[in-house]
């Protein structure tokens, strides 16, 4: 694997592979991997010649009181983890080339009506730091394909948006949500929780998932009904609720009844880390 530091140096590689007719798969990452940064690799193996990883904490979307210092940085075991699954080129983007003038003053790219709704509202200007920062890695890059993980439900439907809007020319695949044992999502913030958090109270956050979906499948329908049901029982076993919504997949607003394709997005806080889920429903 190559460990490429500057946007000259992963473009001048890219377009070799590119000019030998190889097909170049795209994940961009914050570092600190997991298992769940894992499958999109083997998703991008899978689709491609040559996967391309990038490594940035983008500064642009945390907010003022989030954990953008703290945020754990690992370059060293991530290197060693991303040498064991075959990737190719690593890219350490580097703030000085990607807001050479501040973030504050860089042109920011934003996905009205869906960055502003669920994870959105509550974490205002988060998306926009996403759909900025994606947006110059996929002009510095230049991949075929780029992979995200489905866990970030509201993020890839944002950027599929951005993708299609802006006629970019690169191809976006979810991977499925990789989870533990107990059904909690992989996440990096789950690094923040104790043990018993960890393995006790944040598997309530998929169960509550799973139970509102098998009470949809048998048609219940009030939906407002099943989100104080949730949050209830979020907070009975120790998170503070921060939203429960049954949505349309397409759209991301509220589903009404006779919605076909429906997503349920949840998030909470539980100790230091805010953790987000959802589950998806075909009627």
């Amino acid at each position: 694997m190559k460990t490429l530091h500057s946007i000259a140096e992963i473009q001048s590689v890219v377009a070799a592979c590119k000019a030998e007719g190889k097909k170049v798969g795209f994940v961009p990452t914050m570092g600190n991997l997991h298992g769940g940064h894992l499958t999109l690799v083997e998703k991008a193996k899978e689709l491609c010649d040559v996967v391309v990883v990038s490594i940035y904490v983008n500064p642009l979307q945390f907010g003022p009181n989030e954990d953008y210092d703290s945020y754990p940085r690992t370059m060293e075991q991530d290197q060693e983890l991303l040498i064991a699954h075959g990737v190719d080129l690593l890219y350490t983007a580097q703030t000085t080339e990607i807001y050479p003038e501040g973030s504050e003053h860089h042109t920011h790219v934003s996905v009205e009506v869906l960055d502003g709704m669920h994870c959105g509202k509550s974490r205002p200007g988060f998306f926009t730091g996403i759909a900025t920062v994606v947006t110059k890695l996929f002009n510095i890059v230049r991949p075929d394909v780029a992979v995200f993980g489905e866990k970030d439900f509201q993020q890839i439907t944002i950027i599929r948006k951005m993708v299609k809007d802006m006629c970019m020319p690169v191809e976006i695949i979810g991977a499925a949500i990789a989870r533990e044992e107990t059904g909690l999502a992989k996440s990096s913030r789950n690094g923040y929780l104790t043990n018993e958090e960890r393995t006790v109270i944040a598997p309530t956050l998929y169960q509550c998932l799973t139970s509102a979906r098998e009470a949809i499948l048998n048609g219940e329908r009030d939906f407002d009904l099943l989100r104080r049901d949730a949050f209830a029982k979020m907070a009975q076993a120790g998170f503070k609720p921060d939203y429960f919504n049954i949505c349309s997949t397409e759209t991301l607003l509220t589903a009404a009844a006779d919605d076909q394709s429906l997503v349920i997005l949840a998030a909470g806080y539980l100790g230091k880390a805010r953790l987000i889920d959802n589950i998806t429903i075909e009627l």
